[in-house]
This record gives structure tokens, C-alpha cells and sequence, in this order.
């Protein structure tokens, strides 16, 4: 099944790492460092976007639905329905705990937050 705007749903993990995230007025808000997998369930848990910093030093990582994300081919990049003040305010992890009690937690925050399906 396509995506929203009619893309393929099938894409190599490598091609989505480092892909820019835009809110939709275009602003870049960030990009996509990971891609974390549910293994048992043969899914996507989330993409870890990352946001602030310079050079990976301060970098703020947040766990977004994969639901939340439409690529955008004006922008070579994913669309969010959110600014970057809710970004910002959104949980942050470091990459180790994204990973904890299997990416349960960050996963069901950020669905929380988001209000994601």
C-alpha cells in the first residue's frame, strides 16, 4: 500500500538514514539518524530524528511515529505535521535509551506525544 502521497512503501533503511525532516512550511527541523525495527512484530517501531547540536555534540534525539513521516519529493525529504517548538518540547533520548526495555518506552511516548494511531 502506497504511502499518503502515493509513494512506494518499500525502501532500503540506508536510503532513509540521514534523509532531512521538514515541518510542512518547509522549514528543516532535522533528520533521520536511525531507523528503529520491532523484530517480533516485523515492523517499524520509529524513526530517530535527530535535532540541535553541531557535529553530533549536543544532538537531541527524538523517537517520531513512522506513521507521522510522508516523503516529500519537492523537498528530498519527510514531511511532519508538527513545528519545531513542539519538536523541542517533544521527549528526547539519548541513543541508548531508545533502545531500552526494547524501544518500548520511547516508542509509547512518542505515540503519546504525537498523538499518533
Amino acid at each position: 500500500m502506497p504511502t499518503n502521497s502515493g509513494h512506494t512503501t518499500a525502501i532500503r533503511a540506508t536510503r532513509v538514514i540521514g534523509t532531512n525532516v521538514y515541518n510542512t512550511t518547509g522549514e528543516k527541523i532535522g533528520e533521520i539518524e536511525d531507523v528503529m525495527l520491532d523484530k517480533s512484530a516485523d515492523g517499524i517501531m520509529f524513526a530517530v530524528v535527530g535535532f540541535g547540536g553541531f557535529l553530533g555534540i549536543g544532538e537531541k534525539y527524538h523517537a517520531v511515529p513512522w506513521s507521522m513521516l510522508d516523503y516529500d519529493t519537492n523537498n528530498d525529504g519527510y514531511v511532519v505535521p508538527f513545528t519545531r517548538p513542539q519538536l523541542e518540547q517533544a521527549p528526547t533520548h539519548t541513543i541508548k535509551e531508545l533502545t531500552e526495555n526494547d524501544g518500548r518506552k520511547a516508542r509509547d511516548l512518542s505515540v503519546s506525544y504525537y498523538k499518533a494511531a
